[in-house]
């Protein structure tokens, strides 16, 4: 067992998970994301989310892992999407446990998201290329190769008609704009198009809370790869975070 905190543009979100199964042995706790996205704030309501799930008959002593929407290296966050500015450049693992009190593993949104995937999801067993897609206020992706992740790949951000294409395809452009499924999905097109174009991928996974909508947008798309819905969708990030933090310690 081991605990999972998915740290996210609008809420953050933790439980208690079972890693033998993926399956969650608490209640998914979430918080809104602090307004503005400052460390201290997002140190703040984290610390009091975990000490809910703390709570749990003995869930106190288990590993903490905690994902966020930046590039991270070496506990360091090299980037900030959806969050403040000031996360850039800072020792944010060594933060984050001395704000909690607890020691912690430190990793990228998507990339938890694509371990948790490959662990207990739609990537299990799949050999070749992998990429998993998350499409919320941003989008994340992770990139497997049989089974391993190559962290920070950070595709959302490609350049597609002069724009970083998050901003135009990602879940929060559809709801800013009221695009239709049918809009959004030219757009998902045009992305889904190029990252096919540059990587030939064997897969796409989809996830991201829109992803229990799959439905209504995957089926307008046309690829060569096949792309599904992941299967733990919204709490894969939480999956993978406790998961990556049970590896990290072995």
């Amino acid at each position: 067992m081991a605990i999972g905190i998915d740290i996210g543009g609008t809420g953050i979100k933790g439980a208690v998970v079972d890693l033998s199964t993926g399956q969650l042995l608490s209640a998914r706790v979430k918080l809104p994301t602090p307004k503005g996205g400052r460390p201290a704030d997002i140190i703040e309501t984290t610390r009091n989310l975990l000490a809910t799930i703390s709570a749990e008959e003995g869930a106190g002593a288990l590993p903490v892992g905690i994902c966020f929407p930046a590039v991270v290296k070496n506990g360091h966050t090299m980037s900030a999407a959806n969050v403040s500015d000031k996360w850039i450049g800072l020792a944010a693992e060594k933060l984050f446990e001395k704000g909690l009190g607890h020691p912690i593993h430190f990793v990228n949104d998507a990339d938890a998201a694509g371990y948790a995937e490959a662990q207990f999801g739609a990537a299990k067993g799949v050999s070749g290329v992998v990429i998993m897609t998350t499409l919320g206020t941003g989008i994340g992706t992770a990139l497997l190769n049989d089974g391993v992740l190559v962290p920070n790949t950070e595709l959302g951000h490609l350049q597609i008609d002069g724009v970083d294409y998050e901003t135009k395809a990602a879940y929060s452009a559809k709801e800013r704009e009221n695009l239709s499924w049918e809009k959004w999905a030219g757009r998902l097109q045009k992305y889904y198009s190029t990252v096919e174009a540059l990587f030939s991928p064997d897969l796409f996974i989809v996830g991201g809370g829109v992803s229990k909508h799959h439905q209504d947008f995957l089926p307008l798309l046309r690829l060569k790869t096949a792309i599904i819905p992941a299967v733990h969708r919204n709490n894969a990030g939480i999956l993978g975070a406790a998961a990556l933090a049970v590896k990290h310690r072995d």
